[in-house]
């Protein structure tokens, strides 16, 4: 973790803005979303950075934001926020089109690491609640008693500087939730920590979303997306190619079967398709159309020998590869630090 302040962004989140006679834009269709957004664009100079984006986000779902470095994910993300405005399209969190003026029902834990490394770790805490109305007093007290339900009871006195890196990362993410926002959305949240704080953080916001909170979250490693989020939203080129439920995304790609046997020849390799290809010792196949049971007796009668036979889902991965192409999933891979890739 970088330790220099970087209190840019969240200054401009949190400053409120005026007060204005103008009627707010058209409420939610729906009551049952915390965040709409629809056709976001922006530029910067000649560059197009996101072309046409469109999210909805349920409340109190856990929302994965897919995509490689570059893809536009963090300027999809500081654009709902308020932090900089589109050139095109409309964003609403909870009905309001301003994020400024309810800044303190949102935690934002920007990619962009950084406390003041002086601070003693609990009065970098109560800092970043105080940034969103909570007193001072009142956050240091919830600091300290988040950093014993989070195993940092022993860090209380030491300052930010003397903290390791995972240490630190997860105390600016304490900060970002102590003044406890409604809606929580963290940039790359596990970047850099090994997988013992990766399964901290999952732990974290599974519990967050058990409580009622709506989490968003983007990330270049998919498994984390798999294995915590309903919904997704693959970003690729700044276009949104999918959003929607993780399993109908899975549910693009037929089944695979896989197939493991102690001969390798005979009569029953006529029964397997042609796109059989070869993954080790197994053979990995769509599932025929004319279903299972033709194959495994053809199987048996050629005395195959089944050492195993699983249907497997495609995973949230294979369908990633088949919406967004093979040079995007290629980007996310290396991307992602070996730790990441291996947990």
């Amino acid at each position: 973790m970088r330790t220099t302040a970087r209190s840019a962004v969240m200054t401009d989140l949190l400053d409120q803005a005026p007060a204005s006679d103008k009627p707010a834009d058209k409420p939610f269709e729906s009551h049952d979303y915390a965040i709409e957004a629809r056709g976001l664009v922006k530029r910067f100079g000649e560059t197009l950075a996101v072309k046409g984006v469109d999210l909805t986000v349920p409340r109190g779902a856990i929302y994965g934001i897919l995509g490689p470095n570059g893809a536009g994910k963090t300027t999809t993300l500081r654009m709902i926020l308020g932090i900089i405005d589109p050139d095109e399209g409309v964003r609403r969190i909870f009905g309001e089109d301003r994020p400024q003026r309810i800044a303190r029902r949102i935690g934002y834990l920007p990619e962009e690491r950084g406390l003041y490394p002086a601070m003693k770790a609990p009065d970098a805490i109560a800092f970043m609640g105080s940034l969103r109305g909570l007193p001072r007093a009142e956050g240091r007290k919830r600091g300290i008693a988040m950093m014993e339900e989070y195993g940092l009871g022993h860090a209380v006195d030491k300052k930010i500087k003397e903290l390791s890196k995972g240490m630190a990362q997860t105390v600016q993410l304490l900060g970002t939730l102590v003044h406890r926002p409604e809606l929580v959305i963290l940039d790359e949240p596990f970047s850099g920590l090994d997988a013992i704080n990766q399964g901290k953080l999952e732990g974290l916001i599974r519990q967050l979303a058990a409580d009622g909170t709506t989490v968003i979250f983007s990330t270049h490693v998919i498994h984390h997306a798999e294995r915590l989020c309903s919904d997704v939203a693959i970003i690729a080129g700044g276009q949104v190619p999918y959003a929607g439920s993780v399993e109908v995304a899975r549910d693009r790609l037929p089944p695979q079967v896989r197939l493991e046997t102690k001969n390798e020849s005979g009569a029953w390799r006529n029964a397997l398709p042609a796109s059989a290809t070869r993954d080790g010792d197994a053979w990995i196949f769509e599932v025929p159309d004319t279903g299972i049971e033709p194959l495994l007796r053809a199987l048996i009668e050629g005395d195959a020998g089944i050492r195993s036979l699983s249907i497997e889902r495609a995973g949230l991965h294979d369908a990633f590869v088949q919406i967004a192409g093979e040079a995007a999933a290629e980007a996310m891979r290396s991307d992602a630090p070996a730790e990441e890739v291996a947990a």
